[in-house]
């Protein structure tokens, strides 16, 4: 099975690259499936419906979040409705919404994709380990599910790094999100599970993590805010990794990871069909 994952959305370049390129990339390379990480579609804060809508339309079958969910309040009413948008699964128990699901694959596989938030320097969450063995215990892969994608949310490394060993063997993927710069790490773990620290941003990299770089500087030497973080506006970059797995075993067999556009080298998984 021939899965993509795509990191943050950050403002309007990063959602519009992303929903004007997706169709053809999941068309041209036959991808089974694709996740995308939305909470800063929203103008860098959250996610709204509409947007949400329309990143799905795209051809998005999941889309994840973290720390920055509720940051459009409506989130909290129309996320009962949308059982495609996930929030982390170690919110306690009563949060709206849902932090796993499993989910039906274009080509009728079956495929578990968990979204968890750090606690390392983070918002002080539930347990994510226990979190997410609770969530694989209850959908096994090999036996309810095909394949397994894990978006760890989070901002230490290490913490990303441990919950991929953790899960090693148990799970097709462990993707990092939320530092919005994609890593060099991407690597088949020893027990089969597909690992990369972080799978970067889709957004304008001529910027401080997707803002424009005039405030955040500022705040570095000053310690002063003077106006709000706005997303920068230039050329977008959609960052990704991709992985096949066995259809047996629902393990990972490649990984890579996309690059697309903007400032960064191109980077085109060399497995698909268009890749180099």
């Amino acid at each position: 099975m021939r899965i993509l994952f795509l990191g943050d959305l950050v403002g309007r370049v990063g959602r519009t690259a992303v929903i004007e390129q997706l169709p053809e990339l999941v068309e041209s390379n036959q991808l089974d499936f694709v996740i995308v990480n939305g909470e800063n579609a929203a103008s860098g804060f959250g996610i709204t419906e509409t947007i949400l809508q329309d990143v799905l339309d795209a051809g998005a079958d999941v889309v994840t979040t973290g720390n920055h969910v509720w940051d459009q309040r409506d989130t909290l009413v129309y996320i009962e409705r949308q059982d495609r948008l996930l929030r982390p699964v170690n919110y306690p128990s009563g949060t709206p919404g849902r932090g796993a699901h499993l989910f039906t694959a274009r080509n009728g596989a079956r495929v578990m994709v968990a979204n968890v938030m750090g606690r390392v320097y983070m918002d002080a969450l539930d347990d994510p380990f226990a979190a997410i063995d609770n969530v694989i215990n209850g959908c096994p892969l090999g036996d309810v599910a095909d394949a397994i994608i894990v978006d760890m949310h989070a901002e230490a490394t290490s913490e990303k790094q441990a919950m991929g060993h953790f899960l090693d063997g148990r799970v097709s993927l462990v993707v990092g999100t939320h530092t919005h710069v994609p890593t060099a790490d991407h690597q088949i773990l020893e027990n089969g599970t597909a690992y990369m620290s972080d799978a970067g941003m889709c957004g304008a990299y001529d910027s401080v993590l997707g803002m424009d770089k005039e405030e955040p500087v500022n705040r570095f030497q000053r310690k002063i805010p003077s106006s709000r973080f706005t997303p920068a506006t230039g050329d977008p970059t959609i960052c990704g990794v991709a992985i096949e797995t066995d259809d047996r075993t629902g393990l990972a067999e490649r990984v890579a990871p996309l690059r697309i556009g903007g400032r960064l080298e191109p980077v085109i998984p060399s497995f698909w069909p268009n890749g180099a």
